[in-house]
């Protein structure tokens, strides 16, 4: 690959990673942030499931800072207490797992309205196999939500509405993005390079498993009210929302910018074609001012199709999602040259149109123009001076993008299907 290109050759995450033999079957990991109420009973239920199973297996909590002796419970009853001291959802837990010692891995959270019981369904699906092992509570996915253990708006719309985008825009195979309690290979979680610290964790788990075409299984599961009386669930609805919808948009250029920027270009394009057609639709006369605001519409859509190739360059370029062969095509059609030939182009073809308008105004020894007919000449090279060093900058900085390090300019660990 040559550094003036707009290539990208990433590793896949699931290879070229080291193999330990782990010393436990599975890993048990709780966050834990003052749950001193249901932390013992959900200990017990735990350690209960792994001697049933007959396996080697623990119990981590991970504390994120907890005031109410919540870690003497859980070093009493036989757990290993791990203290995260950067608060968060995603914080706690990525502690906590980094520190299991398991094969596998399964993650709940410690306030009884999982029911830690059932953990050998999880286990049985993944020595089967599969990469992730999701818990769904939703009847949709053949699992049960008991009376008052899930708030009305996390029910009827919040969870439904994430689940729904991330199966749209990421292809994720579950009914039930938001829920906690799942199990996955230790190997195979920290190949996800997971960044999120906040209760958005649990969603950039799945959204890059999928993306990655990881194996996924979905397990229905049921929601018990939340069992704590010392202080009301961390999650904020509306705060918690918005961390999950702003990471759905940051992770998917094509819907954020490109299919937008798509919109907005076609827009302009029919405003042009109504001013140029000389077109009227009732008493509506489509000159000059139509084509400004058509312009507009142009440059702004050619922009976030920029900023969506851009993104997409870089998200790939750092592993944070995989190579398509879409995507690989594009690479290997375009590069600096041609970018720089096509943005050359376009402002030559700009100034060429703003030229002749220039030529007008010396005609009539620069006085008055006619506004009509010099804007259909002014406004299309404007736009097309624009765009055209739109391109010009892009392309360069899509090619300080595709410059990566060696390891990955050689090709190393090529992307692959997951099986």
């Amino acid at each position: 690959m040559t550094q003036n290109t707009f290539e990208v050759s990433v590793p896949h995450p699931f290879e070229g990673r080291s193999r330990i033999e782990p010393a436990i079957d599975l890993s048990v990991v709780m966050p834990c942030l003052n749950e001193k109420d249901t932390l013992g009973i959900c200990i017990e239920k735990a350690l209960g499931a792994i001697k049933k199973l007959g396996i080697r297996g623990e119990v981590i909590v991970a504390d994120n800072g907890s005031t109410d002796g919540s870690q003497d419970i859980a070093r009493r009853l036989g757990a290993r207490v791990v203290d995260v001291a950067e608060r968060g959802y995603g914080n706690a837990l990525h502690g906590g797992i980094s520190a299991a010692r398991g094969e596998f891995v399964l993650m709940g959270d410690a306030d009884d309205s999982y029911d830690f019981s059932v953990i050998g369904d999880f286990y049985t699906r993944l020595k089967e196999g599969h990469d992730i092992v999701q818990g769904c509570r939703l009847p949709r996915g053949g699992g049960a939500v008991l009376p008052d253990a899930m708030p009305f708006l996390h029910r009827w719309w919040g969870n439904p509405m994430f689940t729904r985008m991330a199966n749209v825009a990421f292809g994720v195979p579950v009914s039930d993005v938001y829920c906690g309690m799942r199990a996955f290979r230790r190997e195979f979680y920290h190949s996800l390079d997971l960044r999120c610290t906040g209760m958005e964790f649990a969603t950039e788990m799945l959204i890059k498993s999928s993306l990655f075409d990881a194996k996924i299984a979905e397990i229905p599961i049921t929601l018990h009210p939340d069992g704590r009386i010392a202080h009301a669930p961390h999650l904020r609805t509306f705060r918690d929302g918005w961390r999950t919808l702003r990471f759905f948009l940051l992770y998917s250029p094509r819907w954020l910018f490109f299919l937008p920027g798509i919109a907005l270009m076609v827009i302009g394009a029919v405003g042009y074609g109504l001013v140029f057609n000389r077109s009227v639709i009732g008493a509506m006369h489509f000159d000059a001012h139509t084509l400004l605001f058509a312009s507009l519409f142009i440059i702004l859509g050619f922009q976030s199709v920029l900023f969506a190739v851009s993104a997409r360059t870089f998200a790939t370029a750092e592993g944070l999602m995989p190579m398509t062969p879409r995507l690989e095509g594009w690479f290997k059609l375009i590069d600096l040259e041609k970018g720089l030939m096509a943005g050359t182009g376009l402002m030559i073809a700009g100034a060429v149109l703003l030229g002749s308008a220039i030529l007008r105004w010396k005609a009539v020894e620069f006085g008055d123009l006619d506004y009509s007919s010099t804007m259909r000449v002014v406004i299309p090279g404007v736009t097309l001076v624009a765009i055209g060093f739109q391109t010009v900058l892009s392309s360069f900085f899509l090619s300080v993008l595709g410059m990566q390090r060696p390891s990955r300019r050689l090709g190393l660990g090529a992307p692959r299907t997951h099986a």
